[in-house]
């Protein structure tokens, strides 16, 4: 695929050589299930293993006669549904990569994918949260357009298999004309997950069947799933860490129980984990707090659960530590990113690393650098940028060579932009971020993009986007202004950032007005000290 930078032929070879690649393909995920176990629950739909692989291969078909083909990129913007999971499953298998978009971008972010990834077909929900997103597609250029719900003048999910017969083979759907399709090569990019962003808008990470089938099988092994395992999903579905690490596709690898929920809220997710008996749930530091504070007055038993994956932000070992106590469950903390590199404290490791800790490598092959600003290792112990390249580590980001060469190291090493220092036990410690960009809840911000719509406002001359400490979401976006005449309010400026389509999560939670920003210098907006200023 033009535009997509594999591994160096001496390292694939020698991760397949020792058994991290193989040739299992993500759509393939579901034949280890028992095929009358419930693998997916979603709202009042209950689907075993043979319903939920029928529908995929299906939906597959359907795909393919609308003339997807293997290499094909797709943009899939739905919520946590059943038709989620059918959808990537039914596009995996006909090798079109599945783009995933979170159900909180508008306009600016759709429009940015589809263009970039050059996207044959966009599929949505009609309404969601209120947003409607058919008036999105209408703003685009996009061949196909599939709706989940009420079309109107676009193709209905449901209509993509209306005539096909009911007995189809994998490959070869009997109906109104018959469809075959193409199997994807392990070496395929197999989907596209989205980066964090310092530097603009999201850039394109792609996920090979190999490596990717790799992290989420290895991430099932470590995380002691199995196939009585229960596992309730509350963040975004499109979200890696909700769908492979190991997520939805490593419950369906170990041929579990997959449970959806539309939030985090504990009104949304505690009857759920009472209903289904869920024994393990991931969520980012927000949420965990929420639930150790409403566990308190919450009526709903929630002895089931039996492990709290906590990922996506540094979580407080003062939290960690009270998990067990009022949600009865061990914690797990997991420092990820969509680029590759997990990082697991283990079930069986001592508690105050557990609490302490953000864990340690998924894989024996992953390779990790902790350097200083000029690129040289720092004494163990001490802190550093994180470096690393492994199995399951992308090369580089999906048409970005300009990006590339400053996120990736001659050698191929990864700059993750998170500052950690190593323990002799491997453990990390997170302890802070190198990069511009704002962790607000486990949603990543790029300070960058948020200025550049903050400077097309009539009334903003200059303007810095700084991340602020938070108790509950890790930090808050605060957004410097230099205005000309009138300064714009807050809420004009949420106004304004909703009519340019961008996502309520970067929109600024406070707004400073001043005549001058710091300078660092060799003349850079000094950052750090508009933030010391708020203290």
């Amino acid at each position: 695929m033009e535009g997509f930078t594999p591994w160096p032929e001496e390292f694939a070879a020698r991760y397949l050589a020792e058994g991290y690649w193989s040739d299992r393909l993500l759509g393939d995920v579901l034949s280890g299930g028992d095929p009358e176990r419930t693998a997916l629950v979603a709202g009042d739909e209950r689907l075993t293993y043979a319903e939920l692989d029928r529908r995929a291969e299906r939906t597959a078909a359907g795909f393919a006669r609308l003339g997807i083909r293997r290499g094909d990129r797709v943009v899939v913007q739905l919520p946590n549904t059943a038709s989620f999971v059918v959808v990537f499953l039914a596009l995996v298998r006909i090798g079109a990569a599945p783009v995933l978009a979170l159900p909180a971008h508008r306009s600016s972010e759709i429009g940015y994918l589809c263009e970039l990834s050059e996207a044959r077909a966009y599929v949505i929900p009609d309404v969601h949260g209120g947003f409607d997103h058919r008036d999105l597609a209408r703003s685009l250029s996009v061949e196909h357009v599939v709706v989940d719900g009420d079309a109107q003048e676009f193709l209905a999910l449901a209509d993509l298999t209306s005539d096909l017969g009911s007995s189809i083979a994998p490959g070869l759907a009997p109906g109104a004309e018959a469809v075959s399709y193409e199997r994807p090569d392990p070496a395929d990019v197999g989907v596209f997950l989205l980066s964090g962003g310092t530097t603009g808008l999201p850039k394109l990470i792609p996920r090979t069947h190999r490596d990717y089938v790799y992290n989420l099988e290895a991430s099932a092994e470590v995380c002691g799933f199995t196939s009585e395992t229960v596992y309730l999903v509350v963040l975004p579905v499109a979200h890696n860490f909700a769908l492979a690490c190991p997520g939805v596709l490593g419950v369906f690898a170990k041929g579990g129980t997959v449970v959806l929920a539309p939030s985090g809220s504990p009104d949304e997710a505690f009857p759920l984990i009472e209903r289904e008996r869920a024994t393990v749930c991931a969520v980012v530091p927000p949420i965990a707090l929420l639930w150790l504070e409403a566990a308190s007055w919450s009526e709903e038993d929630l002895s089931s659960l039996q492990l709290l994956q906590v990922g996506g932000a540094k979580f407080a070992a003062e939290r960690a530590a009270q998990v067990p106590g009022v949600l009865g469950c061990a914690v797990q903390q997991v420092l990820g990113m969509a680029e590759g590199l997990l990082n697991y404290t283990r079930l069986d490791d001592p508690r105050e690393l557990v609490d302490t800790t953000q864990g340690r490598p998924l894989s024996p092959a992953d390779e990790i650098l902790v350097v200083d600003s000029d690129g040289a290792e720092v004494a163990p112990g001490e802190v550093g940028e994180l470096l690393t390249r492994g199995p399951y580590t992308l090369r580089g980001y999906y048409r970005a060579p300009e990006h590339n060469v400053r996120s990736f190291t001659p050698d191929g090493f990864y700059r993750t932009g998170d500052l950690v220092r190593v323990l002799p036990s491997g453990h990390l410690v997170v302890e802070g971020r190198d990069k511009d960009q704002i962790n607000r809840g486990g949603d990543k911000i790029s300070a960058e993009e948020l200025e550049n719509h903050l400077l097309a406002h009539p009334a903003v001359h200059d303007a810095a986007v700084v991340g602020t400490p938070d108790p509950v979401m890790g930090e808050r976006t605060c957004a410097f202004l230099i205005v000309r005449d009138q300064a714009p309010t807050l809420r004009e400026i949420k106004r304004f950032l909703k009519e340019r389509g961008v996502a309520g999560y970067k929109w600024p939670d406070r707004v400073e007005l001043v005549e001058t920003f710091p300078r660092t210098p060799v003349g850079k907006i000094s950052k750090k000290e508009l933030v010391a200023s708020l203290r």
